[in-house]
């Protein structure tokens, strides 16, 4: 007779082999079908009543069944429990990108005269949008250095709520990227917090953070203070560089407005995108594991090379804050950091053609190693001074180690500088 498991909590990696589906429902099939139906048929004309009133807001607590696929659908129900697991939250939202997960917030949250304050540097997309599309209806931003401090940050909230009353808005979200695109410098999550509750009160605007490139893994930000943690799930994730996808993970009261207007918008993610990641989500921890330890080995062979002019590498921090907020907030380096090749763009180009390995393409959290110029790729469209600013410089090449063997990826990197 076997013996019963020990009563005891489960961890992540246990939990996404079975959490929120039941076999039995689907004809014994062990593992989730993709369910790809655009409907879903109601038991009882007054079910079917009861499920808009939900999805509508008529009745709190949204629909009490499935209803029709720009809502929900089982596929996405059971990532939505899968990924709130990792967080410790108590939800999820699925998205059909990182980007539309982070439109479907900001939309949701922001009206007109409101304001944003965000940390910089943000993903490119991520300011266009505040910036240019937010602005066009009179939604105002400010923004502060990744490693501001408490008395900066809150200084910074001072003002944006001072300019909301003057715009007849409100300070409407308070919106963070740790470590950041593509530098890796790290946002203080706990001064922000500190900093929020001291200006606005604890019921304040919310805190977002875009956790891509250390969740969920090695970054937990709603156990230091954030409310709502963003994600491109395209990434570390999903992993295989073979879907585009976007999640949030908060609590209730901030996941119900973002889902009403999901459900107006349709940014929900698709079915067979989901299945995929529930297959993800399986080896998450076993992947994120061996492409830290790959990063580990590489920038331990880059620092010390003549043509490297230094790493943005969260195991090799210099700077004292940076470290400080490194040993509160993270449980490890990540496989993503950035490469300063001795010389600008051309030296970098040179490094970048010659790779033969890593493979030379915009994102990063995949099995395969990745490399690329953000100043000439993934931030082009940010003005001069403010690349400048934020450190994005000519010689700057972000680099995302896969899972490869890492004597292998080392000899590349290798014969690439040499050709610089």
């Amino acid at each position: 007779m076997t013996a019963s498991p020990p009563d005891r909590p489960l961890k992540p990696s246990t939990r996404m082999m079975g959490a929120g589906y039941d076999p039995r429902l689907s004809e014994g099939a062990l593992k989730p079908p993709i369910f790809l139906t655009s409907t879903f048929a109601f038991e009882s004309a007054a079910a079917g009543k009861r499920h808009f009133e939900g999805i509508t807001g008529k009745r709190p607590g949204g629909a009490d069944g499935l209803v029709y696929g720009r809502f929900n659908g089982p596929d996405q129900e059971i990532l939505e429990d899968r990924l709130a697991i990792w967080d410790e939250a108590e939800e999820s939202l699925v998205f059909s990108s990182g980007m539309s997960a982070i439109a479907t917030l900001l939309l949701a949250q922001c009206g007109q005269g409101d304001v944003v304050v965000h940390s910089g540097p943000l993903y490119a997309a991520t300011e266009t949008f505040i910036a240019k599309v937010l602005g066009r209806f009179g939604v105002t931003y400010l923004d502060f250095p990744a490693g501001a401090t408490r008395a900066e940050i809150e200084a910074l909230l001072e003002q944006g709520k001072a300019q909301a009353a003057e715009q007849g808005g409100k300070l409407a979200l308070v919106y963070l990227e740790s470590p950041a695109n593509p530098t890796n410098a790290l946002v203080d999550i706990e001064a922000v917090r500190a900093a929020r509750d001291a200006v606005l009160g604890a019921d304040g605007a919310p805190i977002a953070i875009d956790n891509t490139f250390l969740g969920p893994l090695w970054q937990q930000p709603l156990r230091h203070g954030a409310d709502v943690v963003v994600y491109s799930l395209t990434k570390y994730v999903g992993g295989h560089s073979d879907l585009v996808a976007g999640g949030l993970s908060g609590a209730k009261r901030w996941m119900d407005p973002i889902r009403s207007l999901r459900n107006v918008m349709g940014t929900i993610l698709d079915p067979h995108s989901s299945w995929m990641l529930l297959r993800s989500l399986e080896t998450v921890e076993l992947r994120m594991m061996r492409a830290g330890e790959n990063a580990a080995r590489v920038c331990a062979f880059l620092k010390d090379h003549p043509k490297v002019e230094g790493l943005g590498y969260l195991g090799m921090i210099a700077d004292p804050r940076q470290q400080d907020i490194f040993d509160r907030h993270c449980t490890g380096a990540g496989s993503t950091f950035s490469l300063f090749i001795r010389g600008g763009e051309a030296e970098s180009f040179r490094f970048l053609d010659a790779l033969r390995i890593a493979k030379l393409a915009v994102s990063l959290g995949g099995t395969e190693t990745l490399a690329s110029h953000p100043a000439a790729m993934t931030h082009l469209s940010v003005p001069d001074a403010r690349k400048a600013a934020l450190g994005i410089t000519d010689n700057l090449v972000r680099v995302s180690i896969g899972i490869e063997d890492p004597d292998d990826l080392i000899a590349d990197f290798a014969q690439a500088l040499d050709a610089v």
